[in-house]
């Protein structure tokens, strides 16, 4: 089992952002990318709460994780940022789970 790096972020824009300098700085697959609607959300400047998931090893996940993080805290702010470096069988599950692309339910692979 890879790393899992986990890097949560305001607005679909800046998760692409991060994802690409995840990407781009390290050997990482990015594995999902998740959103929310935070309950605050008309109080906040930006109201989709944004996750991106990456695995590969635990010093490319590191690395992938700190790129990704520092692009979001210049685009919308860092919301939190964690590695899981011997994820368990289910929490590589719960990884791979991702919000996006649910209007194409099937299309895409490990969306239930």
């Amino acid at each position: 089992m890879e790393a899992v790096g986990i890097v949560e972020m305001f607005g679909f824009v800046c998760a692409i952002k991060a994802a690409d300098a995840a990407a781009k700085a390290a050997d990482v697959k990015i594995i999902a990318i998740d959103s929310n609607k935070p309950a605050n959300a008309e109080t906040v400047e930006v109201p989709l709460i944004m996750c991106i998931k990456m695995q590969g090893s635990v010093s490319a996940v590191e690395a992938g994780v700190e790129a990704a993080a520092k692009a979001a805290q210049e685009c919308t702010g860092l919301i939190q940022k964690h590695i899981i470096a011997r994820p368990t069988e289910d929490s590589e599950k719960m990884a791979l789970r991702s919000s996006v692309g649910r209007d194409i339910l099937g299309k895409i692979k490990n969306n239930a």
